[in-house]
C-alpha cells in the first residue's frame, strides 16, 4: 500500500509518526510523512518519503505569538486561545498542501494536528485512520486533558468534558474547513456541533493510540476501534553522543538532565540561572539542553545543543523535562524518575500521570518555576528510593512493549478488511 502519514507541529508531534512510518516501510509499504520542513531528517532516519510543510516550527515557537502561547500556562482558556491564534492559522495554511501530499495515497493516517488529511481521504474515497499520542477519545474514566488540574468530574462530567473540548476546538476551525470542503474538495459542509468528531464517531473511525497502557490504562467504555498500542519509538541505531557529553557523563556520578524540547522560555538566560542554582542546591551535576553560545558550561553543568535521549536518559539520576508526549515516553522508558515542568496543552496531563505512577514528584508548572521548588523536586527525585524503584518498574514494562509493531498489525488488519470510505454509513472494523 502507498500510505501517507500526516501531522504537524513540533518534533514531539512528528517523531512518533516517523517511527510508525518506519515500521510500515519495513513491512513492505510505501510511506510518505507530511510534516514541518524542520523535521525532514526524521524521515531520512526512518527511510521514508517526505513532504515538507513550509513552516519552521522551532522558529515559530520562538517568535512573538509562540512565546505568548508558551507563557500563557496550561489552562483551558490559554490552550484554546493558543490554538486559535497559533495552530489554526497554520493548519489552514496547509490545507492545499495536504491535498497534494495525499493525491496518490491508497490509505491515510493522520494525527489530530494533521486532521486536514481526513477530508482529503473523504474526497478521494480512500480509507483513513486517526493516530494519536494523547488519549482524546471520549470516556467517563477521566476528563479531557484541557480540564484544569485533571480532576475527575464524575463519569458523566468526564465524558461531557471531552465533548466540550472537541466542540471548542471545532469552533476555531469550522469556517475555514467547511469553506475548503465545499470550494476545493467538493464535499458537503460539516455541522456546527462537533462536526469533525461526529463524523469520526459515526463512521467508527479507527483510532490508534501511541502510548503505553502502563501509563494511561485503556478505559473500559472505549469501543473496540480505539486501541492503545504502546509507544512509537524511532529506531535509529548509531545515534552516539558528542565526545564532550560522553566524557562528562563518565567522569562523575549520574547527572540530572534538564531540557524543555521545543519549548522556548521567554528569558533563556534567567531560566538557565534558576536551573543552575537549583541543581547546585540539590547537590547534583547537570546536563542542560540550551544554546552553548548563550549559556556557559561549568564543571558541574554541561550545556549541550542536542543529546540522544535513548543514550543519555538511562545514564541519568533523573530527567527534568516539559512533559511533551515524546520526551515523557523516552524518560519513562529509561526507568529513571521524571520531574515534569509543564508549559501548556497536554503537558500538565503527562505530568500528572508521571506523579500518579509514582515515577516522579508533583509537576512544577513553568510559570511557577523557582530555585526552591525545582531544587526540592530534584532532591526528592534523586533521593527517594521508592520513587526510583517505581520508575524502574515502569521503564521495564514499557521496554517490553513494541508499540510500532502492534500499530502496524492493526493497520494491516484494517486495510486487509476492505474498510469503507469516510463519510459513509458503513462502519470501520479492526476485526478484533
Amino acid at each position: 500500500m502507498r500510505i501517507v502519514i500526516a501531522t504537524n507541529g513540533s518534533r514531539g508531534d512528528t517523531e512518533p509518526y516517523a517511527a510508525l512510518g518506519q515500521g510500515l516501510r519495513r513491512r513492505g509499504h510505501e510511506v510518505r510523512l507530511v510534516a514541518s520542513k524542520s523535521y525532514e531528517a526524521l524521515a531520512g532516519v526512518a527511510g521514508i518519503d517526505f513532504f515538507p510543510l513550509d513552516v519552521d516550527m522551532p522558529e515559530r515557537l520562538g517568535g512573538g505569538e509562540g512565546q505568548r502561547w508558551l507563557s500563557d500556562g496550561g489552562g483551558t482558556r490559554a490552550s484554546v486561545r493558543g490554538f486559535r491564534k497559533f495552530v489554526t492559522p497554520m493548519a489552514e495554511q496547509f490545507m492545499t498542501a495536504t491535498a497534494h501530499a495525499c493525491a496518490d495515497a491508497d490509505a491515510i493516517v493522520f494525527s489530530h494536528l494533521g486532521a486536514n488529511a481526513y477530508h482529503v481521504a473523504e474526497a478521494r474515497g480512500v480509507p483513513a485512520c486517526t493516530a494519536e499520542y494523547l488519549p482524546r477519545h471520549p470516556t467517563g474514566a477521566y476528563p479531557s486533558h484541557l480540564v484544569p488540574g485533571g480532576r475527575s468530574l464524575g463519569r458523566l462530567g468526564n465524558r461531557l468534558s471531552h465533548t466540550a473540548a472537541q466542540q471548542t476546538m471545532w469552533r476555531t476551525r469550522r469556517p475555514a474547513v467547511n469553506e475548503w470542503r465545499t470550494t476545493e474538495l467538493g464535499l458537503a459542509p460539516l455541522p456546527w456541533f462537533a462536526g469533525q468528531a461526529r463524523s469520526f464517531a459515526r463512521d467508527r473511525m479507527p483510532r490508534l493510540c501511541g502510548y503505553s497502557s502502563t501509563v494511561v490504562p485503556r478505559p473500559p467504555d472505549w469501543p473496540r476501534y480505539a486501541q492503545i498500542t504502546g509507544y512509537w519509538f524511532l529506531d535509529a541505531p548509531g545515534r552516539e553522543p558528542a565526545p564532550e557529553l560522553a566524557r562528562f557523563v563518565g567522569e562523575g556520578p549520574p547527572p540530572v538532565y534538564v531540557g524543555f524540547g521545543s519549548m522556548v522560555p521567554p528569558d533563556p538566560e534567567a531560566t538557565a540561572a534558576t536551573i543552575r542554582e537549583a541543581l547546585a542546591r540539590a547537590g547534583v551535576r547537570g546536563v542542560l539542553l540550551a544554546d552553548p553560545e548563550r549559556i556557559e558550561s561549568t564543571p558541574e553543568l554541561l550545556v549541550v545543543r542536542e543529546a540522544p535521549h535513548d543514550w543519555l536518559f538511562p545514564r541519568t539520576a533523573a530527567v527534568v523535562h516539559h512533559g511533551g508526549a515524546g520526551t515523557t515516553a523516552a524518560a519513562l522508558r529509561a526507568g529513571v524518575p521524571n520531574v515534569v515542568v509543564p508549559f501548556f496543552v497536554d503537558q500538565p496531563f503527562w505530568g500528572s500521570r508521571v506523579a500518579a505512577l509514582g515515577a516522579g514528584p508533583d509537576p512544577v508548572p513553568f510559570p511557577e518555576l523557582s530555585v526552591p521548588r525545582l531544587a526540592d523536586a530534584v532532591a526528592r527525585a534523586v533521593g527517594d528510593g521508592g520513587m526510583a524503584e517505581r520508575a524502574a518498574g515502569v521503564g521495564e514494562r514499557i521496554r517490553a512493549e513494541d508499540g510500532v509493531a502492534v500499530a502496524c498489525e492493526y493497520l494491516e488488519r484494517w486495510l486487509g478488511g476492505g474498510p469503507p470510505v469516510p463519510g459513509r454509513r458503513r462502519r470501520f472494523t479492526f476485526g478484533v
